[in-house]
């Protein structure tokens, strides 16, 4: 039997991680995306790429923690595979998670804390560590003495979206993908991909282009998303802290040569401009809050993006009018994509045609 060739439209996470897998399954792909591979203003790319199930559990539900509980158990292993091609190296922490307040905003965390030991399963709530002073210290020594206590969440981690996105694109180019840039997807049905005016026949057409794909899902909504990057050798993060924020889930994710990535906002909006001067004054403020040393931090990066969402807010995988969907990846991208990537190459391969 011969392989299938599976036509994907759109490169961002779940199209290049769906790509990747099933090439290293025997099949032939194409992908198809508007964007050159290295566009920076992309959902993918405008992204803190945390992986926190437990602490995206209170505000969301058990189908997003079942799979974010998931992809925890594939993270690793994809991660051992790109580097045992040759793929560039990709900066991935499993060491856990710091929930911290400011005293006006102490009562967030009890709430947090409490709908968390709601929400979760008992296996897990031992994962659920609540720390005084100075335990916070022995865990983040850069914080020592600037909160009274907080949350320490076993087993999250964080990785660096953009080597990710390099891996993942080189091991693509390695496996022989016919990757189509730049040119905008038109048209694509069961057995058709029609790029920049050219009709391109597949066995299989997967729609994976986040908020491009609203005029075949018109329940999808975009949602703004803006990260800060500043550089400051001045601080050292051991792992990524979470800042309780009165309108945001604010994360401050170290990553290598002195980088933290600040973010994000959650905005109801399709807007596609810069970061606005609040959201920068937010976010900024946040992170000098956190520790004083960031006052002197360069910024290195202001970005916005949409992410694609459903109403439920809940990723989902479907096959719409003889398509195959991946979407709705919202703020739960880096979290939720292996599970549900996992799950479509298992459908494709399973039922090609």
């Amino acid at each position: 039997m011969s392989t299938p060739h599976i036509g994907i439209a759109g490169a961002g996470l779940a199209g290049r991680a769906l790509a990747w897998r099933l090439l290293r399954a025997g099949c032939r792909v194409s992908l198809f995306d508007a964007r050159l591979r290295d566009d920076q203003a992309t959902a993918s790319m405008t992204a803190a790429a945390m992986l926190s199930p437990l602490a995206e559990l209170a505000v969301s539900d058990e189908v997003v923690f079942a799979l974010g509980q998931r992809s925890m158990q594939l993270w690793p292993r994809w991660i051992a595979e790109l580097a045992a091609t040759g793929a560039p190296p990709v900066y991935f922490r499993q060491q856990g998670t710091l929930v911290v307040a400011h005293a006006p905003d102490q009562a967030s965390l009890e709430h947090f804390t409490r709908l968390l030991h709601h929400k979760l399963p008992e296996a897990c709530r031992a994962q659920v560590h609540t720390l005084d002073s100075a335990s916070l210290a022995r865990y983040e020594p850069a914080l020592a003495g600037r909160f009274g206590g907080g949350l320490f969440l076993e087993s999250e981690g964080q990785l660096a979206n953009d080597q990710l996105m390099a891996a993942l694109a080189a091991q693509i180019d390695a496996l022989g993908c016919h990757w189509h840039e730049g040119q905008r997807v038109d048209r694509l049905g069961p057995h058709f991909i029609s790029c920049a005016g050219a009709n391109y026949t597949v066995d299989v057409a997967v729609d994976a282009r986040g908020v491009g794909s609203q005029p075949a899902w018109p329940q999808l909504r975009g949602v703004r998303g803006e990260v800060l990057t500043v550089e400051c050798p001045g601080v050292t993060l051991q792992r990524p802290v979470r800042l309780m924020h009165p309108r945001y889930q604010l994360y401050v994710a170290p990553r290598p040569d002195h980088r933290f990535v600040v973010g994000a906002t959650e905005l109801e909006s399709e807007d596609t401009g810069a970061m606005t001067l609040r959201s920068m004054l937010e976010l900024g403020s946040a992170l000098h809050s956190l520790h004083p040393a960031f006052g002197e931090a360069r910024v290195v990066r202001l970005a916005a993006a949409l992410r694609p969402a459903l109403d439920d807010h809940r990723p989902a995988v479907a096959l719409r009018d003889g398509v195959w969907h991946i979407n709705g990846l919202y703020r739960h991208g880096y979290l939720c994509a292996p599970a549900l990537v996992e799950e479509l190459v298992h459908q494709l391969l399973e039922s090609p045609a």
